[in-house]
């Protein structure tokens, strides 16, 4: 006999601080708002982030059942998140089509495709060096090397 298929009852999407997640706003009105238990998902990410660098955002899909039971996914975290720390920055540029605040090489920039392979769009490394260079500009970034 087939297993039955839990009902779900909702979908969450947030960004939580690795080893940060307590039930202060907004992760805890957004989970209360769905009838999640707060503590018990805390306790479970910061379990399965207690590895991570601490602070670090890692979005995260949660998906509530109709028992109030939850499942989650964690995706790798924000490209700019990984480039301004490779470039070893606080934030972009203001006005980024004209002022350059920062450079990082191409060899970074292929080892944050690597820790973001699964959720960029891309065929291939190189391809996902072209993505990440992109979002160099729009942060007033430089890219340098070959």
């Amino acid at each position: 006999m087939a297993k039955k298929e839990k009902k779900i009852a909702g979908l969450i999407n947030l960004q939580v601080p690795a080893g940060g997640a307590n039930p202060a706003p907004p992760l805890g009105p957004a989970l209360g708002q769905q009838g999640v238990n707060i503590m018990e998902f805390c306790k479970a990410f910061n379990d399965d982030t207690a590895k991570m660098e601490k602070g670090m955002p890692i979005p995260v899909k949660i998906t509530v059942y109709a028992d109030r039971s939850f499942s989650y996914i964690m995706k790798s975290p924000p490209a700019t998140y990984l480039i301004l720390k490779a470039a070893k920055l606080q934030k972009g540029a203001n006005n980024p089509s004209q002022e350059v605040v920062g450079q990082v090489t191409v060899k970074q920039l292929k080892e944050i495709a690597e820790v973001k392979k699964a959720d960029l769009n891309a065929n291939d490394v190189e391809a996902a060096v072209k993505i990440l260079a992109g979002s160099c500009r729009s942060m007033g970034i430089e890219v340098v090397g070959g």
